[in-house]
């Protein structure tokens, strides 16, 4: 019985072993993040103003299909017979090219003629939501005090890729929590309470203005709601044309 007794103490809990487990991933996570790479763009910096003036948008337009198809300057200047000066005045935006010269550029890179005024007459757009003013929506797997909130939606732009901003609320336990797998990436923030996260064979346990970063295509959702109400921000990003849950 006494050795039962010893044996039951020296066992740790399940919610010990979860804590660990989480600690073991966010000192896996911060490992990982201590490699990363400096960044290759400066999120501070400035387009050049001139990209408002119609040749630097034509130029940016020709170096971007250019380099789409994978061809250098000196092969497109062999397909158009344009000269190599020129065409690097063209994409540089130092020089207004004539009309036969644009068509010559569309034959050559498979494009119209029009693509190449695109980032000079298309609009940026942007969404402002005031508090309170997010559209519900409903998620698979989604339960009573499980409430999922989007907070803006741009359907067209010129990245290629769709952002879906949610403020997620968690206001009511649960003994089932929906597991998501979707294509594209993630991004937690969160707000308020606290959650175990999991994704795929890792927990996470997440306090405020604590972050999650990952795959999206690996099962991922809550796994324990530790302290409600629970608030996070779930950024949602992948290639147009292909949604997420």
């Amino acid at each position: 019985m006494a050795k039962a007794k010893a044996a039951e103490k020296q066992a740790p809990s399940k919610k010990n072993g979860k804590a660990m487990h989480a600690a073991v991933a966010a000192g896996a996570a911060k490992s990982a993040l201590s490699r990363v790479s400096p960044l290759s763009q400066d999120p501070h910096a400035v387009r050049d103003t001139r990209e408002k003036v119609l040749e630097v948008a034509i130029g940016h337009e020709v170096r971007a299909f250019r380099k789409k198809l994978g061809i250098t300057v000196a092969d497109l200047a062999s397909a158009t017979d344009i000269s190599l000066g020129m065409l690097s005045k063209i994409e540089n935006g130092i020089t207004s090219p004539s009309l036969t010269t644009l068509q010559a550029l569309s034959r050559a890179l498979g494009v119209p003629v029009t693509a190449f005024f695109r980032r000079f007459e298309e609009e940026r757009n942007a969404v402002f939501v005031k508090s309170g003013e997010g559209v519900d929506v409903e998620r698979r797997g989604t339960r009573a005090g499980h409430q999922y909130t989007l907070l803006g939606h741009i359907g067209s732009d010129t990245s290629g890729v769709t952002v879906e901003p949610y403020l997620i609320t968690l206001s009511e336990d649960s003994d089932v929590f929906p597991t998501f797998q979707h294509d594209g990436m993630e991004f937690l923030y969160m707000l308020e309470g606290e959650v175990v996260y999991r994704h795929s064979n890792n927990l996470y346990r997440m306090t405020p203005g604590d972050s999650l970063f990952f795959d999206a295509d690996a099962p991922h959702g809550p796994e324990e709601l530790t302290r409600l109400p629970i608030k996070y921000l779930s950024i949602i990003s992948y290639p147009r044309g292909r949604g997420s849950d």
